[in-house]
């Protein structure tokens, strides 16, 4: 498999071109890190950060659950001109 194609087969399996997947996940990645914080926080201090892990993880599944498949990027399109092999 060209290298190319690790980085564009699931985003293209998803109608989005790889910076769009980037975005989309990173999207997601941030607000779960700052709740696993706020939950380790939590942990040792019951009083702190009462809600927020699941305040967080409510808001991501609804996001997630209502995301919509777009369109296939044309073939050029897939990277907007990154290619991570030059």
């Amino acid at each position: 498999m060209p290298l190319r194609r690790l980085f564009t087969a699931h985003p293209d399996s998803v109608g989005e071109t790889y910076l769009e997947h980037m975005r989309v996940a990173l999207g997601f990645a941030l607000p779960l890190a700052g709740a696993a914080c706020a939950a380790l926080v939590h942990a040792f201090l019951p009083f702190a950060f009462e809600k927020t892990a699941s305040t967080t993880i409510r808001r991501l599944y609804t996001r997630i659950i209502s995301r919509k498949p777009h369109p296939a990027p044309a073939a050029g399109d897939r990277l907007l001109g990154w290619d991570p092999v030059i």
